[in-house]
């Protein structure tokens, strides 16, 4: 008998859990495991779902086809499994059969993706009481091991067969408030991690950090605010190093082998707006930014800065999806403010910015892509202002899909506003943080009165809307497109819908337990193309997904219990 990590014995091929008592149910292991590689990793088998948006061009498409708009109206639940209590964002990975998913509180699941059987548990030691708080989106595979990120900012590998702990690495400094909360990116077998909790004034600040694949070593951190005396230390006027937070780098990039660049969103400054900060309107490197990485080194290759010296808490910081047409090779993104940027991805230079039409601080210039803030956008510190979005902003940490028949990308919206004054922070060690609003009223968006949620299809040549639908209920889930031509979405009010990608027709939806949520995925098994979404609850407070709809469609209630995974499939 062998320990195998913290709350975990491997006794021969059986794995025994000693999270609680009774119910110690013994555990077969994967069999005839086949090492995850860098290969597959860029070109999956069309039935696996192997990175958070399944490919590392982070498109969030699957080529599967056997699910398509004639037949989709028939599916059914397959089988479900329940989630540990506490929020649930999740992305499901599936190789080969096994679904490997993370719940709340650091505990993984293998599952048989068939039948939802349980295969092993990983429970990482923790109180009790911090679970259902401790939630991480996704995870990651690589060559023979499963990779997850802790809300306590260390980085776990699992043994893909076991369950058994193969290293445990720390991403940040023990004890000074430093997190992740989305899964690793692998790149030529560098797993990349993206630190947050960025907001106390310290001497660490925020940085995106390379771990050795194979040992668990680190091999570079890279920091998201740029230091005095460094390029680009500048640009915080005179402010000292300590009082320069931010950069938060929350959602997992994305990777091209073939530039050999990641590509990784960074959030705003800290505190929220340039009037608390007190920098004068510098541009404080590398907020709000693409940046480009070199997996090997972490070297800043080049960088796109969105909205400098941003001031309402409108993050850039969201997924990253590569497409390349017409011979250029770019990277797209979306914010909070409804605005579309494409940025070429060898150069970093501004190609297009698609505004959606419902912001109203900031005009892009669609030259060069200089941002300005309209006149009275820019208030002091204690001075209320209308704004549009609300800091939860239109696109959110729901991530939008891509399809490469239609050239389109589908986007979950939220239209919301907000009216509130920013605070300011306090200027000494340990204090800061994001500053935060008072008398905060949100408000429906002027151009959908009594409808919270749109989710549009908008073509990434022209950034033309090619259709739309609107709900009272948010949207809640990312968006998941497939080869047979259809794209799933959920929403607050518990249900997930299947639609046509060319028109939009509604074809199939269904309800779920409690809230849609989360990353929904496709993915086959002997022959057998399956659709997993994810219900649970979403974070109240500041948050747009708790704190917007319960102001705004107070008569929508959602339970909090009831967490699961749920896997549809056509009748066999």
């Amino acid at each position: 008998m062998t320990r195998a990590g913290a709350g975990r014995w491997v006794v021969g091929c059986i794995l025994v859990s000693l999270s609680g008592w009774p119910g110690a149910d013994g555990h077969a292991q994967v069999r005839d495991f086949a090492p995850v590689t860098d290969e597959m990793l860029a070109a999956p088998d069309p039935g696996d779902w192997l990175n958070w948006r399944r490919t590392l061009d982070g498109w969030g498409y699957s080529p599967l086809d056997q699910i398509e708009r004639t037949n989709v109206g028939g599916l059914q639940l397959q089988w479900s499994w329940g989630l540990e209590p506490g929020v649930s964002q999740t992305t499901p990975l599936v190789y080969d059969g096994v679904m490997y998913i993370v719940n709340p509180g650091a505990v993984v699941h293998a599952l048989d993706a068939r039948t939802g059987e349980l295969i092993w548990e990983y429970r990482r030691e923790m109180e009790d009481r911090l679970r259902p708080n401790a939630q991480m989106r996704s995870l990651a595979i690589y060559q023979d091991k499963v990779l997850l990120n802790t809300s306590d900012a260390r980085v776990v590998a699992l043994d893909a067969r076991t369950g058994e702990v193969r290293w445990d690495t720390p991403a940040g400094p023990e004890g000074v408030g430093f997190r992740l909360t989305n899964g690793p990116l692998v790149a030529d077998g560098v797993v990349v991690v993206g630190l947050t909790g960025c907001s106390q004034f310290r001497e660490e600040a925020c940085y995106i950090v390379g771990i050795d694949g194979d040992s668990g070593r680190e091999l570079w951190r890279t920091s998201t605010v740029a230091r005095p005396g460094e390029p680009g230390g500048d640009t915080w006027g005179d402010l000292e190093w300590i009082f320069r937070a931010g950069g938060d780098a929350w959602m997992t990039g994305s990777y091209d082998p073939e530039a050999r660049l990641i590509y990784w969103g960074t959030a705003q400054a800290k505190p929220w707006s340039r009037a608390a900060r007190g920098t004068g309107g510098a541009v404080e490197l590398y907020t709000n930014s693409t940046l480009a990485l070199d997996p090997r080194t972490g070297e800043i290759q080049w960088y796109y800065q969105h909205i400098p010296a941003e001031s309402h808490d409108m993050d850039e910081a969201f997924e990253r999806i590569l497409v390349d047409y017409d011979g250029r090779r770019s990277v797209f993104t979306m914010g909070k403010l409804g605005i579309l940027w494409e940025v070429d991805r060898d150069s970093g230079e501004f190609v297009r910015a698609v505004d959606l039409g419902y912001q109203n601080l900031i005009d892009v210039n669609p030259g060069d892509g200089e941002v300005s803030y309209r006149p009275g956008m820019l208030p002091e510190v204690d001075e209320r202002i209308h704004f549009c979005p609300s800091t939860g902003g239109f696109k959110s940490l729901r991530a939008m899909a891509y399809h490469p028949d239609t050239e389109a990308f589908y986007i979950p919206l939220n239209l919301n506003c907000q009216s509130s004054a920013f605070l300011g922070v306090r200027f000494i060690e340990g204090a800061g943080g994001s500053g935060g609003v008072r008398d905060r009223t949100l408000h429906f968006h002027p151009d959908s009165p009594d409808q919270l949620g749109e989710f549009v299809a908008m073509n990434m040549r022209t950034g033309e809307k090619m259709w739309s639908h609107r709900r009272r209920a948010p949207y809640n889930t990312a968006a998941l497109t497939t080869g047979g031509g259809l794209v799933f979405v959920g929403d607050w009010d518990r249900h997930v819908f299947a639609y046509d990608t060319s028109d939009g027709t509604e074809l199939w939806r269904t309800r779920l337990p409690t809230m849609s949520n989360g990353f929904p995925i496709t993915y086959a098994v002997d022959g057998v193309q399956y659709i997993a979404f994810i219900a649970g609850p979403s974070p109240s407070g500041l948050s747009w997904a708790g704190a917007v709809p319960r102001a705004l469609i107070p008569e929508l209630k959602t339970p909090q219990g009831g967490s699961g995974v749920f896997v549809f499939a056509l009748p066999q």
